[in-house]
């Protein structure tokens, strides 16, 4: 029987990191479609979804992170961004966004499928988490429903992305521990994924944010030079913010 491919949206205006992307992917299995632009690329999705898209930030006629917004308004479509420059407010700027995971020029492609890989991974396993824990968990004014992949607070659903569900279902799974950043990785990713703390804590920023906009601003608590807990979830301002 065969496997289904999955399809891999490149979106970059250099034809050379397209092509290259392209060869990468098709090696590894998927399968590559492309676009040259930010227009180009909602009209491809909007004709046919991929399975994740590889979104370059800096494009003309439309920028990679105006193209994020708009696929984030739509769903929670997998992106793994693409920049030329490595500045920190750029990476926080696309993982609030809702980008789930951010490679920098130059980069080795092998790289690029490995982190393509790990976000599919993870987004074809919702199916068996929610098997494995389909009861909903609840940790003060916080509720998540593995099964929906749904996060609220008290009543207010909170929007996520596959990558901070990731994180708060982990903390919450067990609220008493702290966990280290590379114990988050490897929660999400699995062990040995290169990822940076920046990335990490972009994340956890991210979802601050989020609970704080619904009156959860207690959601994560840092405890300085080990990592993140879950925080009391009652609502209260919340000490030990990182």
């Amino acid at each position: 029987m065969a496997v289904m491919q999955p399809t891999v949206l490149v979106v970059d205006d250099d034809p050379h990191i397209r092509q290259l992307l392209s060869f990468a992917l098709g090696k590894a299995g998927m399968r590559a479609v492309e676009a040259e632009d930010g227009e180009a690329a909602l009209a491809a999705v909007a004709a046919a979804p991929p399975a994740l898209v590889i979104l370059d930030i800096n494009m003309p006629r439309m920028d990679g992170l105006e193209v994020c917004r708009r696929l984030r308004a739509q769903g929670d479509l997998p992106i793994l961004f693409l920049s030329s420059r490595d500045d920190e407010i750029d990476r926080v700027v696309g993982i609030e966004l809702g980008a789930d995971d951010y490679v920098v020029k130059p980069f080795s492609p092998r790289e690029v499928v490995a982190r393509v890989a790990a976000i599919l991974r993870r987004s074809a396993a919702k199916p068996a988490a929610a098997a494995e824990a389909s009861e909903e968990l609840r940790r003060g004014r916080l509720s998540l429903d593995p099964q929906g992949w749904r996060a609220r607070w008290d009543e207010a659903e909170v929007p996520l992305t596959v990558t901070e569900f990731g994180i708060v279902r982990t903390l919450a799974g067990a609220p008493g521990r702290v966990f280290t950043r590379d114990a988050l990785i490897d929660s999400l990713h699995g062990p040995g994924f290169a990822i940076t703390d920046r990335t990490v804590d972009s994340h956890v920023r991210n979802l601050r944010a989020k609970f704080a906009a619904a009156g959860g601003s207690d959601i994560v608590e840092t405890r300085a030079g080990v990592g993140y807990k879950l925080g009391s979830c009652l609502g209260a301002a919340a000490g030990g913010r990182g």
